[in-house]
């Protein structure tokens, strides 16, 4: 695969361009790494904070106490969404609703295992791990094992 970088004098100009001979999932995950590039959120840290971050380093979201948390290897952001905003929002860029209160990145997914009662267990790339909720398990396992997409 041949890779090219060409620089262009105006920002608004700024693309990515995949060329390719077949749309494989492989394809789709670069497709959405490069777009989860540059998307910015803002959320308010435990200390009051309001602070930018970007969407690429949040492993996972959750809900907690009807406010919704997007969290960071480093840090905690209470965000001003809902969680099914932030899923039908992010769903092209890897995120993925797990369980009643959390919508994970799949780009930060080390690996999942079964668990008990058709549960699985999530765990990230920053040493956490997250159940993966019998009602969500099988859409995971398929996009995980290659078969699926979560395109809608």
């Amino acid at each position: 695969m041949k890779v090219a970088i060409r620089r262009i004098l105006n920002k608004e100009e700024e693309q990515v361009i995949i060329e390719c001979t077949e749309i494989t999932q492989e394809i789709k995950d670069i497709r959405a790494y490069a777009m989860t590039k540059g998307t910015t959120l803002f959320g308010t840290t435990k200390d009051e904070k309001l602070e930018r971050f970007d969407l690429q380093e949040v492993y996972y979201f959750e809900a907690l106490d009807e406010k919704v948390f997007a969290y960071t290897r480093n840090k905690v952001y209470e965000i001003k969404s809902r969680l099914y905003e932030v899923e039908e929002a992010y769903k092209t860029y890897h995120f993925v609703r797990c369980s009643k209160s959390v919508v994970i990145n799949l780009m930060l997914l080390e690996s999942i295992s079964p668990a008990l009662n058709g549960r699985f267990l999530a765990y990230m790339k920053n040493g956490e791990k997250l159940m993966i909720s019998r009602q969500y398990a099988p859409v995971i396992k398929n996009i995980v094992m290659g078969g699926g997409t979560i395109e809608k």
